[in-house]
């Protein structure tokens, strides 16, 4: 009988079931993973948030669509799932296009998304690679990109630098911020954060001291800043999750903050984050990689909590912790 110490006094053996056990790992991170897009559902109500109105936002961000990841019928299955969850209010958080070779076009992405159905509106703003993968707009140093004209042309309301009331019955905004990689943006991280806190304050102008708002950024890094008091909650992606992520660790974060704001519902002074994982995948050797991040269509419910969840969110808040990191969600 095989056991342990067999195992390991037999060192090519051991090698051998280790390279499979790698080989099987790597199998799975890039043949299944990166296609099993769950649901994670989020429940809160922020300190600035309207009394008693109740609201669901889905959450959709860093598609990269590619027929090896995220591809026509995958986005159209997204679609249909997401409408199923019947949000008030749909939003898309940036990186349409993919880096890599045959990439499925900004226009049809655009044109799939187009079947997004909420009552309160589906809105849009563009990320990093909006700009980094359009090469005309950078060389402008302007917009529109071609990711803002599909979405313009599908019907999608854009929303950038500026502030839509939502038709609620609460004086409610949805606050829309450009990319950090917009051309013109300083590169000095200090400064950086004070070129778009003006633009945010500038976006917030039509939000009286009353309201609340919902700011959509694609990087959550603007969070540590502190944040206007009338921003309720800030939804952002890029991260990816971190995309591979073992036991909470991430080897690389595209964030100057590494896991402080990598992935989930985040709380702090507060003030509430959540940054959904994406949908699509960065490819590394030609294909899609994902591990202990699978993609997600986020939920967001917000409104007055139960008594069970009011006491779970106080102690969270108090501590200053990640509220919920929903990676073992389905639907």
């Amino acid at each position: 009988m095989l056991t342990r110490r067999t195992l390991l006094s037999r060192p090519t053996l051991a090698a051998a079931c280790a390279a499979a056990g790698t080989l099987a790992s790597a199998g799975y991170a890039t043949a299944f993973e990166p296609h099993r897009v769950q649901v994670a559902h989020y429940r809160l109500c922020p300190p600035q948030w309207p009394p008693g109105l109740t609201m669901r936002i889905a959450v959709l961000t860093d598609v990269h669509a590619h027929p090896r990841c995220m591809g026509e019928g995958a986005i159209a299955d997204v679609v249909a799932r997401t409408n199923a969850l019947a949000p008030d209010v749909t939003v898309l958080l940036g990186d349409y296009g993919s880096q890599s070779r045959g990439a499925v076009p900004f226009e049809t992405v655009a044109n799939l998304l187009r079947g997004l159905q909420a009552p309160k509106g589906v809105y849009a703003i563009q990320g990093n690679h909006d700009w980094g993968d359009d090469r005309a707009a950078l060389r402008r140093g302007h917009g529109p990109t071609r990711a803002e004209r599909a979405l313009r042309t599908a019907g999608i309301a854009f929303v950038e630098n500026s502030a839509v009331r939502l038709d609620v019955p609460a004086p409610l905004w949805l606050v829309g911020l450009e990319s950090e990689a917009t051309p013109g943006r300083d590169l000095n991280p200090e400064r950086l954060d004070r070129q778009r806190s003006e633009i945010l304050a500038r976006a917030l102008r039509d939000v009286p001291a009353a309201g609340a708002a919902i700011l959509l950024a694609h990087e959550p890094d603007l969070f540590a800043t502190g944040l206007d008091p009338r921003i309720a909650l800030t939804l952002s992606g890029h991260t990816h999750g971190g995309q591979v992520r073992i036991l909470g660790w991430s080897p690389w974060i595209p964030s100057r903050y590494g896991l402080r704001y990598a992935y989930g519902h985040i709380a702090e002074a507060g003030r509430d984050l959540i940054v959904s994982a994406g949908l699509g995948s960065h490819f590394v050797a030609g294909r899609p990689l994902r591990l202990g991040v699978p993609p997600e269509i986020v939920v967001v419910d917000l409104g007055p909590l139960s008594d069970g969840d009011a006491m779970e969110v106080a102690r969270a808040r108090r501590a200053g912790a990640h509220l919920h990191d929903p990676s073992g969600s389905s639907g």
